[in-house]
């Protein structure tokens, strides 16, 4: 199935149905009097979250959606039918926006969770309402009101507690591939990754932590350059960011310092909030170096970046210090909810299984 992150659709709630203009009429009944019915409510539609859905790929497929009108009254003061809502489901993790004002109508983050993003419409009134001592003969009914229409645009943001950030090649996928049962696609070559990859990280006994893997970035992303920085938003959600850094680049003019600050301008540029997380440098591929000149070349990166934050130095490919990455990892997670926790922040949990 295709990764399919963004999605505009139309949305149309049901019209309610019209009131009816009905007089009694039975043999040996004088004056019967009014009895038309009301007319029944139209459908609203909801979108409903599904934790078996991670795609948004159906809705390009199927872009309109009409929730069923109420029917009309009818005499004998009988009610029309309301019409049946509409559920539409999407996955977890999906905000929603309306396309005319921009504003963000629901962000959808646990299975099962239902908003109303379109609202159906009033059925009208029969005469029978209008019956008064003044006025017993009224030919006044009202007609239901139209059904609530929307152009909303979908934007699936995955559920992930950390996520991975570097440039193409740093080794992001090996990573994630190495601490959890994730498989992306790993290969040599620049954007092998094309679409966000989610591994469930298992640190111990009723411990763990999801951690999400996006497609590298590149110098000049925000305005377009590589696969630009349509993915960042899948880091919105996570609560830590870990920087990952070739420092064995294999081309000996590239300097990991520089692509470190590159990626930090993109940040900044995409979003001042997402820059402000906190975010851990990982510096990978240690087993291409000996200890000498990977210990070297890893002062000399820090002193060039000013780091102050945490620092960690694995090998995905060998699997050295990912363990010790992902109890760190673990712990400061724990320390965050606990935050949150004390300072009464109405936050979601993270969507890991916790401790």
């Amino acid at each position: 199935m295709n990764f399919v992150d963004e999605a505009t659709i139309r949305v149309q709630a049901g019209n309610g149905g019209h009131g009816c203009l009905s007089f009694r009429r039975e043999k040996y009944v004088e004056r019967g009097g009014p009895d038309g019915g009301d007319g029944g409510d139209g459908g609203s539609v909801y979108l409903v979250a599904d934790v078996g859905l991670n795609t948004l790929a159906d809705f390009r497929v199927a872009r309109k959606y009409r929730a069923e009108s109420g029917q009309g009254g009818a005499g004998r003061n009988m009610t029309g039918r309301s019409g049946d809502d509409l559920d539409i489901t999407v996955p977890c993790g999906t905000a929603v926006f309306d396309v005319d004002t921009g504003e963000l109508l629901a962000d959808l983050t646990h299975d099962g969770e239902r908003r109303k993003v379109a609202e159906g419409g009033r059925g009208g009134l029969g005469n029978t309402r209008f019956k008064s001592s003044v006025n017993r003969a009224p030919r006044k009914t009202t007609k239901g009101t139209p059904g609530e229409g929307r152009h909303l645009r979908l934007e699936l943001r995955v559920l992930a507690d950390v996520g991975l950030l570097g440039l193409p090649n740093a080794g992001k996928s090996s990573l994630i591939s190495a601490m959890s049962q994730a498989r992306p696609r790993i290969a040599d070559y620049p954007f092998t990754t094309l679409h966000p990859n989610l591994g469930v990280v298992r640190v111990g006994r009723l411990q763990s932590f999801v951690m999400a893997d996006i497609p590298g970035l590149i110098e000049g992303a925000s305005a377009g350059a590589g696969l630009g920085i349509r993915f960042l938003k899948h880091l919105q959600r996570t609560r830590l960011l870990l920087h990952v850094v070739d420092i064995a680049p294999l081309d000996p003019a590239e300097d990991p310092a520089t692509a470190v600050r590159a990626l930090e301008a993109e940040l900044r540029a995409f979003s001042p909030e997402l820059s402000d997380k906190p975010r851990w440098l990982v510096v990978n591929k240690s087993d291409l170096l000996a200890d000498d000149e990977l210990a070297v070349r890893r002062e000399q990166l820090l002193e060039a970046l000013g780091w102050a934050g945490p620092v960690f130095t694995v090998s995905a490919a060998t699997g050295d210090g990912t363990r010790e990455l992902g109890q760190a990892v673990m712990r400061e997670l724990e320390s965050l909810r606990e935050a949150n926790a004390e300072s009464g922040d109405a936050a979601d949990g993270p969507p890991g299984d916790g401790a």
